[in-house]
């Protein structure tokens, strides 16, 4: 029986990083959006500091890449595959989640993460590192200063990597003070506070020396009404919480009531087994780590704006409660839980290839594109009237997977210079393969 599951979990292994380079190869633009043009250039212009609307940690990873070779797209693709790897490593090493890690992250919904050039990708291994840590603590494995110093390392990492780590930080401190009896209370509280005041010396030392104004300019006071909120956390939660399409049809139709009513039912599923079960105090810190980012992402979009909650924005949060479930599954059903995986997989399968691009064609068209143009090794700049037109954004998109020095324009005035492009400049030379989905 160990020696069947051990050849199921390589097999599921060595499927889960094939499905993650066939996510990106087959998709227009290799899985980017507009925030990853912001990373690739960020992580080319290193150690010059290009911005402070991230942290550095990302940018950071994709440059340690490039010493390998790999230009900053490349990268970035490298850095998700590694770290996924790294957690199944850790975990196999550790005896922490290990058949729990392997079908969570084998879900068509973490494939699509490490195939993303998103900070997504490296904040994972390091949610494990610090649930690792938790548990240790919890477990009186690891004690006084030594807790203290390693909780609260694991908190700044993770705030180094996404700002959002704010919550794990609250959430931390939170788990201290509703257990404040037990023993351990201490280590969590004082490492929350800890983490509390890296973040306040980050504001000051670091982003306040870049652009004192961020916070200003990135703070204000009712930007979406509440009934327009709750409907997408609900919407959000039952997306994220389906293990086989994690994406609902922008277009709207019946097939969203499917993706929905699985993802809801699954989450009712996730509630019987935690209430049925008695749960250990490392998964009662877990449950209170999880909510706590959950509620946080939520409320934190009434003054600071980001895109409404989907699979990508709460997966840090989700990944403990992930793990607590399918603890629960194997318990109950061996390593038969496996098939949910398989099943998650091949849906995901299904969606890439009926939804195909084709990056390797669209980025060989680019590059001699580029070349041709004497634009492949210079600061560029891409025109787009609007924010909003993203259709347009999507080539600047793929050619910062070509050149990553590329910045965002607004100006008219900027389309005079040879260096700056616009669409009709490029497509007028071009024919980009396009994907009906994301």
């Amino acid at each position: 029986m160990k020696l069947k599951e051990k050849n199921i979990q390589i097999a599921m292994v060595i499927i889960t990083v094939m499905m993650t380079i066939l996510r990106f190869i087959f998709n227009e633009k290799g899985r980017i959006n507009p925030d990853s043009i912001r990373f690739m250039r960020f992580a080319h212009v290193l150690p010059v500091i290009d911005n402070t609307t991230t942290p550095v940690g990302y940018p950071a990873g994709i440059k340690l890449f490039t010493l390998f070779g790999f230009d900053e797209f490349w990268g970035s693709k490298a850095l998700g595959i590694t770290a996924y790897l790294f957690i199944i490593f850790f975990c196999w090493k550790k005896d922490f989640y290990k058949r729990e890690a392997i079908a969570v992250l084998g879900l068509f919904s973490f494939v699509s993460l490490f195939a993303y050039t998103m900070s997504e990708a490296l904040i994972i291994p390091f949610v494990f590192l610090f649930l690792y840590t938790a548990s240790q603590i919890i477990t009186g494995k690891l004690e006084k200063g030594k807790a203290v110093f390693y909780l609260s390392l694991s908190l700044i990492a993770l705030y180094n990597i996404r700002y959002s780590a704010l919550f794990f930080i609250g959430g931390t401190g939170l788990y201290g003070l509703l257990f404040f009896r037990k023993k351990y209370s201490p280590v969590f509280i004082i490492s929350g506070i800890i983490g509390l005041a890296f973040v306040v010396a980050y504001k000051f030392l670091f982003i306040d020396y870049f652009n004192e104004n961020y916070i200003n300019q990135a703070l204000s006071i009712g930007l979406h009404p509440t009934s327009k909120l709750l409907t997408e956390l609900i919407q959000g939660l039952a997306t994220s919480f389906n293990p086989f399409i994690h994406i609902a049809n922008p277009g709207g139709g019946f097939i969203n009531y499917i993706i929905y009513g699985i993802g809801g039912l699954n989450i009712l599923l996730m509630i019987y087994l935690l209430v049925k079960n008695k749960l250990s105090e490392t998964e009662y810190f877990f449950i209170v780590i999880s909510i706590s980012g959950i509620v946080c992402s939520y409320f934190i979009q009434y003054f600071y704006s980001v895109i409404s909650i989907d699979y990508r924005i709460i997966s840090p949060f989700i990944i403990p409660v992930w793990l607590i479930y399918f603890n629960k599954l194997f318990r109950l059903f061996n390593f038969k839980t496996y098939l949910i995986t398989v099943l998650s997989i091949l849906s995901g399968l299904a969606f890439t290839w009926l939804s195909k691009g084709n990056y390797l064609e669209n980025r060989k068209k680019v590059s001699h594109f580029l070349q041709s143009e004497n634009l492949d090794k210079v600061p560029i700049q891409f025109f787009v009237l609007k924010e909003e037109n993203l259709d347009k954004i999507q080539i600047a998109e793929l050619l910062s997977t070509v050149n990553s020095n590329i910045t965002i324009t607004f100006k008219p005035e900027d389309t005079l210079r040879r260096t700056t492009l616009t669409t009709y400049k490029v497509l007028q030379k071009i024919k980009i393969d396009k994907n009906k989905y994301q």
